[in-house]
């Protein structure tokens, strides 16, 4: 087996300018990069910082206690990201997922949320409000989340199993006190709830079928996602993918399935009804079945950069025109020039790509900018 060799620097790289355009991009709602892929779903990070320590994200060898995170000044306030978000809408964004790292970490959360849930779309809608999280504060905020106006919210979970879900996050967290929090969201009508599982070979793979039997039934969408190269940091090796088309065919021949459509343009999941009626669950396979072609997706930073694929290496710095007295039009015109030039589609690329040894372009962590 190879060696794992993580990189012990820090992974927040120099941001790439943000610049107004000579022609000014007005907001139609019909943007479209090179590729013609449309933007419909804005990720926003609220915080770099997670109380969880999850090898395949924040492993410890790297964020530390002494890790230097952003300092608060640095941090788009809650108004700065609202007025980021409504560019973003005025450009054809109708989803909305709050990241983080762990978002529920950030204070006043709820005060977010009740601008954004303001925000309408360009055919006068209101904007779909997610947010999601490692579950560990949610059963103590689920309830406040839904009154602000949060509309769904996903669960990252590993395994049902105490010892293995210790293990993984990497802090002793109980997985009963995740459950919990699960059971406050469904209570408080953030339904339908998603669980995620990143499925990683040799680690957690044992705990498919455990975490198919618990959420069968109960109107949980349970998801398995394949384990990404990411960043830099988790020491990532193919051989530890499990392909997503082996976790269909484990959960098959216990419940069968049967293929669904996708629930919506750019869907990253591939969802399977149980045959029974008693839901449904999802697989994404970033690794193994490249969905670029379809990516409608772009992501904001803590700090206010734009990043247009997960698997980025430089974001563009809106922050600087945001502070620097631009106008809602100019933010808006340089928001749709750096959309129309995106032509990231690395996942479709990978195969062609050499090894990853450390020494090329670095991507941006997914602690730093959300899944």
């Amino acid at each position: 087996m190879a060696e794992r060799v993580i990189p012990l620097v820090d992974q927040r790289l120099a941001p790439l300018r943000a610049a107004l355009p000579a022609t000014p991009v007005a907001a139609t709602g019909q943007l479209a990069d090179r590729l013609q892929r449309p933007l419909r779903d804005l990720r926003i990070s609220v915080t770099d910082r997670c109380n969880f320590r999850c090898s395949y994200c924040m492993p410890k060898e790297v964020f530390h206690k002494d890790y230097p995170y952003l300092p608060h000044a640095d941090l788009l306030t809650f108004e700065e990201i609202t007025r980021l978000a409504r560019q973003f809408v005025a450009h054809g964004v109708r989803k909305i997922r709050l990241t983080g790292g762990e978002p529920l970490l950030r204070k006043n959360i709820e005060v977010l949320i009740e601008q954004l849930a303001q925000l309408r779309t360009v055919d006068g809608e209101p904007v779909e409000l997610a947010l999601t999280t490692n579950g560990s504060l949610l059963a103590r905020k689920a309830r406040a989340l839904r009154d602000a106006g949060l509309r769904r919210v996903t669960v990252s979970l590993d395994g049902l199993d105490d010892a293995v879900f210790r293990r993984m996050n990497d802090v002793d967290f109980p997985v009963a006190e995740v459950l919990a929090g699960i059971d406050a969201a469904q209570a408080a009508g953030l339904a339908p709830v998603k669980v995620n599982m990143v499925v990683k070979r040799g680690t957690n793979e044992q705990e498919i079928l455990p975490m198919a039997r618990h959420f069968h039934g109960t109107g949980t969408v349970l998801r398995f996602i394949e384990y990404m190269d990411v960043g830099a940091t988790n020491g990532w090796r193919m051989d530890e993918v499990l392909p997503s088309a082996e976790v269909v065919q484990r959960i098959d021949a216990v419940y069968p399935l049967r293929a669904l459509e996708a629930s919506a343009p750019g869907e990253t999941a591939e969802r399977w009804a149980y045959a029974d009626g008693a839901g449904e669950i999802g697989v994404i396979s970033s690794v193994t079945q490249a969905f670029c072609g379809t990516c409608n997706r772009a992501r904001l930073s803590t700090e206010g950069r734009l990043y247009l694929c997960l698997f980025a290496s430089n974001g563009h710095d809106l922050r600087t025109l945001l502070r620097g007295g631009a106008s809602d039009e100019e933010l808006a015109s340089a928001i749709g020039h750096i959309w129309q030039g995106r032509g990231d589609r690395y996942s479709e690329l990978r195969s062609q790509l050499p090894p990853d040894t450390g020494t090329g372009a670095r991507r941006v962590e997914m602690s730093y900018i959300g899944g």
